[in-house]
């Protein structure tokens, strides 16, 4: 019964791809964060923790790509500064469940390439976020 759940959880997570050969798409999990922060609250761990125990064979089958995000506010360096902690606080969440850090590749986008509009302050919230992304590996 649980392998099912996990099976179900795991298919409506990604599409599935046509023929054996092309690409599935990633599975995405994202973390927010309040302004100017990188802590990261229970809730949220509980959540990264339970949606990993969903995926079997998780360092097998795909590669774990962080992308962390911040608003613009506070100006370049220290969004830089804030985008490297927030994905070393998820990194960290990570590696204590014995993923080895060598299996997670970081990209630190900082203020750069915003997915939301920092024109509104909803926006701003979206962007403050780092986004744990599993790519399947390719054989």
């Amino acid at each position: 019964m649980i392998a099912r759940a996990c099976f179900i959880a795991l298919f409506s997570a990604v599409t599935i791809a046509v023929y054996g050969q092309q690409p599935v798409d990633e599975i995405r999990k994202s973390i927010y964060f309040g302004g100017g922060s990188y802590y990261i609250d229970e809730e949220q761990i509980r959540e990264v923790n339970e949606w990993l125990d969903s995926i079997p064979n998780l360092l097998e089958k795909y590669e774990i790509h962080l992308i962390s995000h911040t608003d613009p506010l506070g100006g370049r360096e220290f969004n830089e500064m804030l985008s490297r902690m927030r994905s070393a606080a998820v990194q960290s969440i990570l590696t204590q469940r014995m993923i080895p850090e060598n299996r997670i590749t970081v990209k630190d986008w900082g203020l750069d390439n915003p997915v939301y509009s920092n024109d509104t302050h909803e926006g701003r919230q979206m962007n403050r976020r780092v986004d744990i992304i599993l790519y399947p590996v390719i054989f």
